[in-house]
């Protein structure tokens, strides 16, 4: 197996997507999101998946719980299995972010342009136990 090596701060910026992913093992799985300004992922609980989220460019507010955390880059935050949360974009650029789901979540080399086009196929994109290698 060869894993993942690359420049995870560059790729960041310079995504557009809501959603990439980048790279799916067995435990953890990479992903690229970008929210657009006023845009939100949506309240959610993972069962079962702890979730990191770093951020890279914007400001933004990841409510887990109840709790507003607010980001901006440089931010780091866990979100453990079972908490309600959502990640906000409340500045005027787009937030841009990675995230590591432990076990993943969405099946492997997937790309969601939007988040109408994710939400339109996230229940036919969830992980199937397929990896990247």
């Amino acid at each position: 197996m060869r894993g993942y090596n690359d420049n995870i701060e560059t790729l960041t910026t310079g995504n557009t997507d809501f959603r990439r992913v980048l790279y799916t093992g067995k435990h953890l799985q990479l992903v690229l999101m970008t929210l657009q300004p006023g845009e939100e992922i949506g309240s959610e609980v993972h069962d079962g998946i702890d979730q990191f989220f770093r951020f890279e460019e914007g400001e933004g507010v990841v409510d887990i719980d109840g709790v507003e955390n607010r980001v901006a880059d440089g931010s780091g935050v866990v979100v453990p299995s079972g908490a309600r949360h959502n990640v906000r974009n409340t500045g005027e650029k787009p937030l841009k972010l990675y995230t590591i789901y432990g076990p993943p979540e969405h099946r492997d080399g997937i790309t969601q342009a939007t988040k109408a086009e994710a939400e339109a196929r996230h229940h036919d994109e969830e992980w199937e136990g397929g990896t990247s290698e």
